[in-house]
């Protein structure tokens, strides 16, 4: 295999690895991996697992492109458009990807196989809902044999997802740090001493780690354990049963709640709707990203018109909002993920390639920043030029609202600070503005002061 088409985040499974060619994504599979291949694909766990869309389906390629290394199998998996990553999930999607992550691991049982790791990268969101991705991550079960994946379920799931529960919402940011999850000594220390009362999080959690530290210098205990089949069903209900349990911990962020307090009248928001709407046909956006989206409100509006959106938010209760309504509604057109724009998750890993940063993902054909550029130039110090030069690198086409000092919500913000930002007006927003896009179109929004402006890149 030619090394640089290999994707970086798969070079470390000696069964197989993804590889470009000629602009699709493949899978090879190694011979080492074969037998187990096999039964995957004759025990009836693909067929279980892709009819009741828990995993992607793949085909199979004839003759082996790109390979110049014994290969099993070339397949050709379903291709998701954004792969987004756990410290960018609110808590219901990190818990939604546990519990499809504990299924699939008890239907894997029932057709003789099991999860040889349990990794939250294993999954993304396709339409709305968790989906695992990694053919290559099942093996052959035997009789006796532990759950090997067990401990990195605990802590790419359980772990964090008890810490979002108990302690703060925000610390699912920690697995930007641990990559391989969070270590259990540290989520132990972490979590509150009632968490100790919850016999789930007792064992899995807290005794969990003890235990890792006991035989960390005697090699694996589990090695000698022998564990049947049925209390490996019993593991996983109750695994099941601890995660179902946790909710996202109460928290009252800054903008959870945004438009309870906005300033901006019925008649403005009828009016904004109006201006996106038909910007939006003006620019025949296909893919759309919303900077800034909180809630929703005007997400939805691009995604009424089966525009497929990913809306980012730095604020987890807002996500987590958005999140809920578009599974109770249904919605599988929008992606809503945690950003922070001012410090976007970066490239990492192995050689800083295995986890993609923020703007090496597939760009869409719009951008949609409103009610955003005050926060990032007033409240982040940045200058209108380098927000414009920012936004030109990501989209074609821009939707962007400038709200003027005279806004309550811009005077608000300066109310705790020193007003240093003589050249935060329409003006200069227009002048720096129009370095990098052409303005095709501005609209006042009614009863107010801000402005809407349909802008599309320079050549």
């Amino acid at each position: 295999m030619i090394q640089n088409k290999i994707v970086e985040s798969s070079f470390r499974d000696p069964s197989g690895f993804l590889f470009m060619e000629e602009g699709r994504l493949l899978r090879q599979v190694n011979p080492v991996y074969a037998d187990d291949y096999d039964f995957l694909m004759g025990s009836g766990l693909y067929e279980k697992l892709v009819e009741n869309k828990l995993m992607v389906p793949h085909r199979e390629i004839s003759g082996h492109p790109g390979c110049t290394q014994p290969v099993y199998k070339v397949i050709e998996p379903e291709t998701i458009e954004f792969i987004s990553y756990p410290y960018e999930w609110s808590f219901s999607q990190l818990k939604d990807a546990a519990l499809t992550t504990l299924m699939i691991q008890k239907i894997a049982l029932e057709h003789g196989m099991t999860l040889k790791d349990s990794s939250a990268y294993n999954l993304q969101f396709r339409n709305g809902t968790p989906v695992f991705i990694d053919t290559l991550s099942f093996e052959i079960y035997h009789e006796g044999t532990p759950w090997a994946a067990y401990g990195q379920f605990c802590q790419h799931f359980l772990a964090p997802l008890a810490l979002m529960s108990y302690t703060d919402i925000r610390l699912n940011q920690l697995l930007k740090i641990h990559l391989d999850g969070i270590p259990l000594d540290l989520a132990g220390r972490l979590l509150p001493f009632k968490t100790r009362l919850r016999f789930s999080l007792l064992m899995h959690i807290h005794l969990h780690a003890k235990a890792r530290k006991k035989y960390e210098h005697k090699g694996s205990a589990s090695k000698t354990v022998r564990i049947k089949r049925s209390n490996l069903f019993a593991l996983i209900d109750v695994l099941i049963s601890a995660v179902k349990k946790l909710e996202p911990g109460k928290r009252d962020t800054e903008w959870g709640k945004y438009y309870s307090f906005t300033n901006y009248s019925d008649s403005s928001f009828s009016h904004k709707r109006e201006l996106l709407e038909g910007f939006l046909k003006q620019t025949g956006t296909r893919t759309l990203w919303d900077l800034g989206a909180n809630s929703g409100e005007f997400t939805q509006v691009a995604a009424q018109s089966g525009i497929d959106c990913i809306a980012f938010d730095i604020d987890p209760v807002a996500v987590e909002t958005y999140y809920n309504h578009i599974k109770q509604e249904k919605i599988t057109n929008v992606l809503p993920l945690i950003m922070d724009l001012t410090n976007p998750s970066p490239s990492t890993g192995w050689n800083n390639e295995e986890r993609l940063s923020f703007s090496q993902r597939p760009r869409p054909d719009t951008i949609l920043a409103l009610a955003l550029v005050h926060h990032l130039a007033i409240s982040n110090n940045l200058p209108l030029a380098r927000i414009a030069e920012f936004l030109s690198g990501l989209c074609q086409n821009l939707i962007i609202e400038f709200v003027p000092k005279t806004d309550s919500q811009v005077r608000k913000l300066l109310e705790s600070r020193k007003d240093v930002f003589p050249g935060y007006d329409e003006e200069n927003f227009g002048k720096e503005f129009s370095a990098f896009f052409t303005i095709i179109a501005k609209e006042r929004i009614r009863d107010s002061e801000r402005i809407l402006y349909l802008m599309k890149k320079n050549r």
